[in-house]
C-alpha cells in the first residue's frame, strides 16, 4: 500500500506522457486525476495508521551500491513526518489536477501538462519518503528538473525561458552546497541513512556538525527562496497558474523546509547554524513583505507572500520548533494554494489581465471567488480562528520566549511583517474587488464565475483553510503531544512551548494580531475610501526613492546581474578569447596543422627531379652516417658524458662541418 502512494502518480505521468496521443485529452485527465485521487486516499489511510496509531513503516526495496566502504539502498521510511507531508502534497496536487481540467481546456498540450504535474508529484513524494539522504537527493533533483519543464511550459515565450533557466541555475547554487554537505556527511558518518547519521550526531565534533548544517541550509535556502537566493520564485510566475499553485504552495518551496525539519537531529547540535537560520528566516519574511507593498501583478503579490511565509517557517526551524514549522507548512499549503487558484480564476475571467490597477469592482461579478480569496487572505494574516492563526502566531510567540538576541530580532521583524502582510493582502482585495472599476469595458462584459472544475477546488481549499488548524493544532503542536515521536528531535534546552503559552503577557501575544488588523483596515481605507491620499504621498521624492528601492527588490537582481553574472560572463569571454581561441588553438589544432602543412610543402620542394641534387643528398647522408659511426674514435669515449657542452663537443662539430664543406667543394 505504501509504495502504491508513490507508484500511482508515476504511472499516471507515464501513461499521459507516452500514450497521450492514443488516449486523448479526456483520457489523460481521467487517468492522472484517478491516480492522484487513489494515492490521496491511500495517503489518508497511511496518516491514520502511521500518524494516529503510531506505527511507522520501513520498506527496503533494493540495494543500489554494496561495497566494503559504501552501502546505499533504495529504502523508504513512512513515519509521522512523511505522512504529514503526504497530506498537503497529494490533496493539493489532486485539486490542482481537477482545477487544470477547465483552466487549460483550450490548450493543445494538455497531455504533456498533466504528465509533468503527476511526475512532479511523484518526485516530491519520493523526496518525502526516502529513508536516506540519497533517495531524498534523487527526489530533490527530480523536482528541480520537472519544475524547469513546468515553468517553461509555454516554451515559445522568451520570459518563460528566462524564468525557467533562472530557477534551474539558482537552485543549482543551493544544490552545490547540499551535495558537498552530503559528501561531508558520508565522510564523517560513513553512511547516508537517517538512522545511522542521527544516532551518531551527538558524539561528533560541533564544528563539523555546524559546517554540515550550514551546507544543508544552503540547499534549503535556494529551494525555499530565502534571502539572497530568492530571485527565481517571483520570475517563475510566468508558468501557468496551476503550476504556480503546485510549486509554490505545497511542493517545491516546502522541500527545503522538509529537509531542515528532517535534519533536526543534526541542527540541534549546532547553535551557530540555528542562529544563522533564525536571522535569515526573519530577514526573509520582512524583506518579502516590504517588497509586496509596491507590486501590481496579482500573481507576484501572492508569490512574495509565499517568500514571506517561508521566512516564518525557516525562523521556526531556527528557534528549534520543528513541529510548529511543519504545522505552518501544512496550513500555508492550503491557504496559499487557495490564493493562487483564486488569482488564476480572476485572471482567467478577466481576459488574462494580471495588473490589479486595471481591475476593481469584481465583487459583483465574482462573488464566490471573492469569498474564497477573502478566506485565504484572512488565513494568511493569521487572524483568529482560521488555520494560519494556529501556526503563524505561535511561531512569533515562540520566538520571543527564547529570550535571546536572535529570537527577539525574529519576534520584532515577525510582528512588523504580520502588519505589512495584512496591508498588501487587503490592498490586493481592495484593488481587485472593492474599488471602482478601472478596467476596459470589454473585460467586464466577459467576466464570469468559473465552472465546476474550478469552484470545487476553491471550495475544498477554503474549508481546509478554515478548519484544518482548529482540528489538527493540538495533534501537531499541542502541549504534551507525542504525535511526531522519533521523527523530530528537539533538544531539551530548546523546548520553550510551555513558556510561550503561559509566561508571555497578553500584550505580547496580541501584538501581531493587532498589527494585522491595523494593516488590513489601513489598506481598505486608503485604497477604497481615500485613494487621493496615496497619490499625494507618492509625490514626495523620498517616497519615490523608497518605492524604487522596494520595487527593485533591494537591488539584489541588479547586483547579481552587474557584479556577479556580468563579471563572470566577461571573465569567461576573456578566457575563451585569449586562452581557448588564442593560445590553445594557435599552439594546438591550428598551429599543429600549419606546421605539418608547411613541413610537407618544404619536403616536397626537395623533390626536384635533378639527378645531381639527388647525388648531393646521397653524399651528405653517407658523410653524416660515417661521421656518426666513427665519431667516438675522435674523442675520449670515457669522457663524452662529462664533456657534453664542453670543448670536445665543440671540436666534434668543427670536424663534421669541415668535412662536409670539403666534400661538397
Amino acid at each position: 500500500m505504501y509504495l502504491s502512494i508513490l507508484v500511482l502518480p508515476f504511472l499516471g505521468s507515464l501513461v499521459s506522457g507516452l500514450l497521450g496521443r492514443k488516449i486523448g485529452t479526456s483520457g489523460a485527465h481521467f487517468i492522472t486525476c484517478t491516480c492522484l485521487i487513489l494515492s490521496s486516499l491511500l495517503a489518508t489511510v497511511s496518516f491514520y495508521e502511521v500518524g494516529i496509531c503510531g506505527s511507522p513503516v520501513s520498506v527496503n526495496l533494493l540495494s543500489w551500491i554494496e561495497s566494503e566502504y559504501m552501502s546505499i539502498s533504495w529504502e523508504f521510511l513512512f513515519d509521522q513526518l512523511t505522512v504529514s507531508m503526504f497530506i498537503p502534497v497529494l490533496y493539493i496536487s489532486t485539486l490542482i489536477h481537477i482545477y487544470s481540467i477547465d483552466y487549460l481546456s483550450s490548450d493543445p498540450h494538455n497531455q504533456r501538462f498533466f504528465s509533468y504535474l503527476s511526475l512532479f508529484t511523484f518526485f516530491m513524494l519520493l523526496l518525502a519518503s526516502g529513508a536516506n539522504y540519497f533517495v531524498m537527493f534523487v527526489g530533490w533533483e527530480g523536482i528541480g528538473v520537472v519544475s524547469y519543464l513546468l515553468i517553461n511550459f509555454y516554451f515559445t515565450r522568451i520570459q518563460s525561458n528566462k524564468a525557467a533557466i533562472l530557477a534551474l541555475t539558482m537552485n543549482r547554487v543551493g544544490d552545490m552546497g547540499l551535495s558537498i554537505g552530503f559528501f561531508a556527511i558520508f565522510a564523517m558518518f560513513g553512511s547516508l541513512d537517517y538512522s545511522i547519521v542521527f544516532s551518531l550526531a551527538p558524539f561528533m565534533n560541533e564544528t563539523a556538525i555546524t559546517v554540515i548544517s550550514l551546507l544543508i541550509f544552503m540547499g534549503a535556502m535556494a529551494k525555499s527562496a530565502q534571502l539572497g537566493l530568492h530571485s527565481w520564485l517571483p520570475g517563475s510566475m510566468e508558468a501557468p497558474t496551476p503550476v504556480s499553485a503546485l510549486l509554490h504552495a505545497a511542493t517545491l518551496v516546502t522541500a527545503g523546509l522538509y529537509l531542515l525539519v528532517r535534519s533536526s537531529p543534526l541542527l540541534e547540535y549546532s547553535p551557530t547554524a540555528l542562529l544563522v537560520i533564525t536571522l535569515i528566516g526573519a530577514s526573509t519574511a520582512f524583506f518579502a513583505a516590504t517588497c509586496g507593498l509596491v507590486l501590481n501583478d496579482i500573481k507576484r503579490i501572492v508569490a512574495f507572500s509565499t517568500i514571506s511565509q517561508l521566512g516564518y517557517m525557516v525562523m521556526a526551524v531556527g528557534i528549534s520548533q520543528y513541529n510548529v514549522a511543519l504545522m505552518h507548512v501544512v496550513n500555508h499549503a492550503f491557504f496559499k494554494a487557495l490564493l493562487f487558484l483564486g488569482a488564476g480564476a480572476i485572471i482567467h475571467s478577466a481576459a488574462d489581465e494580471q495588473d490589479v490597477r486595471k481591475m476593481g469592482g469584481l465583487i459583483k461579478f465574482l462573488p464566490f471567488t471573492y469569498s474564497a480569496m477573502l478566506v485565504g487572505t484572512i488565513a494568511l494574516l493569521g487572524l483568529p480562528w482560521l488555520s494560519g492563526f494556529y501556526s503563524k502566531d505561535l511561531i512569533i510567540e515562540l520566538a520571543y520566549s527564547r529570550y535571546s538576541f536572535s529570537s527577539t530580532y525574529a519576534y520584532i521583524l515577525g510582528s512588523v511583517t504580520a502588519g505589512l502582510t495584512a496591508f498588501y493582502s487587503f490592498r490586493l482585495i481592495s484593488l481587485v474587488f472593492l474599488t471602482i472599476p478601472n478596467g476596459s469595458k470589454n473585460t467586464y462584459l466577459n467576466v464570469h464565475e468559473a465552472k465546476t472544475a474550478v469552484i470545487v477546488p476553491l471550495l475544498t481549499l477554503s474549508l481546509f483553510s478554515i478548519f484544518f488548524g482548529f482540528v489538527f493544532s493540538d495533534l501537531f503542536v499541542g502541549i504534551g503531544t507525542d504525535f511526531f515521536g522519533n521523527a523530530l528531535f528537539i533538544h531539551p534546552n530548546n523546548i520553550s512551548l510551555v513558556e510561550a503559552e503561559f509566561s508571555l503577557s497578553t500584550g505580547l501575544k496580541l501584538l501581531p494580531t493587532i498589527l494585522s488588523i491595523i494593516g488590513a483596515i489601513s489598506a481598505v481605507y486608503l485604497y477604497q475610501f481615500t485613494p487621493n491620499i496615496m497619490s499625494t504621498i507618492t509625490d514626495s521624492s523620498f517616497v519615490r526613492k523608497v518605492y524604487s528601492f522596494l520595487n527593485a527588490q533591494y537591488f539584489f537582481d541588479a547586483i547579481y546581474n552587474n557584479y556577479i553574472i556580468g563579471k563572470g560572463l566577461n571573465l569567461g569571454y576573456m578566457i575563451s578569447k585569449v586562452l581557448d581561441r588564442g593560445v590553445i588553438e594557435t599552439v594546438g589544432p591550428y598551429g599543429l596543422s600549419t606546421l605539418l602543412q608547411n613541413t610537407g610543402t618544404n619536403i616536397a620542394k626537395l623533390d626536384t627531379g635533378i639527378i645531381t641534387t639527388y647525388a648531393l643528398y646521397i653524399t651528405v647522408g653517407l658523410l653524416t652516417l660515417i661521421f656518426l659511426v666513427f665519431s667516438p674514435l675522435l674523442l675520449d669515449t670515457s669522457g663524452i658524458i662529462q664533456s657534453i657542452g664542453g670543448l670536445d663537443i665543440f671540436r666534434l662539430m668543427i670536424i663534421y662541418i669541415s668535412s662536409l664543406f670539403f666534400v661538397l667543394w
